[in-house]
C-alpha cells in the first residue's frame, strides 16, 4: 500500500489533545471530511489514527484523534507526518498533477529528443521549480507556462523547447 502526505503535525494547542497542522494538499477541504488518517514520521511505521473533531483556520487544519486526550499525548506526534492512501487523492483538475505523477517523468527538448529527467519538485515562493537530471548535471527548471509547450501526466513526459537555456 503506497501512502501520500497530506498535511504534517506541528504541535499541540490546548489541553485536550487538538494539534496544529500544516496543510500539504490543494484540497484544504478535505481535512473537514476525512475521518481517517495514517500518521507516523515515515510512511513504513505510520499508525491509523480516527478523527475525532476536525477543522480549518487561518491556513492550519486542527484536529483531535481518537485516544489522544492530552497536551503531552499531542505533544509525541509534533513532527508526524499525516498519510493517505491512492485511493483517497482527489483528482487533480485538467493542467495539474501529483508530484508523484511528476517524479520519473521525461523531458523532451524543443526536438522532442530525451533531454532528462525529473527527479523532484522544488516549492518556492514564487512558483515551483522542477529538478531535471540530464547526464552527469541537475538542471532547474521553473515550472510555468512560459518554459513548457507540452504536458502529459499519462505519456509521462513534458515538452521544455528552451531546455538548452538552462544547461
Amino acid at each position: 500500500m503506497e501512502l501520500y502526505v497530506t498535511g504534517v503535525i506541528l504541535k499541540p494547542r490546548g489541553l485536550q489533545g487538538e494539534v496544529k497542522v500544516e496543510i500539504v494538499t490543494d484540497f484544504p477541504e478535505t481535512f473537514l471530511s476525512r475521518k481517517t488518517y495514517y500518521a507516523g514520521r515515515t510512511a513504513e511505521n505510520a499508525v491509523r489514527l480516527q478523527v475525532r473533531k476536525a477543522a480549518v483556520s487561518g491556513g492550519f487544519a486542527w484536529l483531535m484523534f481518537n485516544g489522544i486526550d492530552t497536551v503531552e499525548e499531542a505533544e509525541k506526534l509534533a513532527g508526524w507526518k499525516l498519510f493517505i492512501e491512492e485511493a483517497e487523492l482527489v483528482p487533480q483538475p485538467e493542467g495539474r498533477a501529483y508530484i508523484h505523477d511528476l517524479v520519473g517523468m521525461k523531458v523532451l527538448d524543443r526536438n522532442r529528443s530525451e533531454a532528462g529527467t525529473v527527479t523532484g519538485v522544488i516549492g518556492m515562493p514564487a512558483h515551483d521549480v522542477y529538478e531535471v537530471q540530464t547526464g552527469t548535471k541537475k538542471v532547474l527548471i521553473p515550472a510555468l507556462e512560459e518554459f513548457i509547450d507540452e504536458f502529459s501526466v499519462e505519456g509521462r513526459y513534458m515538452v521544455v523547447p528552451r531546455f538548452d537555456e538552462f544547461l
